[in-house]
């Protein structure tokens, strides 16, 4: 089967951009985040100094709190209540009676 110039075209294309590294992936977004999604990714595929920079900042603007080990050990030591004396001991009395 004879491929058609338009797939051809399209094969030779994504062949180039995978040897400079970039490849073609899909993302769902809001329609009004498209130009600025389609303009980050242009500037991350740059790959200079500027783009570091960029990936460093959306690193750490979008990392949640769980995704470092110990990361929520490390939050609780630095509470303000880590010093404080506080009495953690309950009430150990028994209600009262209940006749049914």
């Amino acid at each position: 089967m004879i491929k058609s110039a338009q797939i051809r075209a399209n094969q030779s294309y994504r062949q180039r951009l995978a040897r400079k590294g970039v490849t073609r992936f899909e993302i769902m977004a809001l329609e009004s985040d498209r130009a600025l999604l389609r303009s980050l990714a242009k500037r991350l595929a740059e790959n200079d100094a500027n783009a570091q920079e960029l990936r460093a900042t959306i690193r750490s603007a979008t990392m949640a709190v769980d995704e470092h080990p110990g990361s929520i050990l490390h939050k609780l030591r630095q509470s303000p209540l880590v010093d404080a004396d506080l009495s953690l001991q309950r009430d150990r009395n028994e209600g009262r009676r209940i006749d049914f």
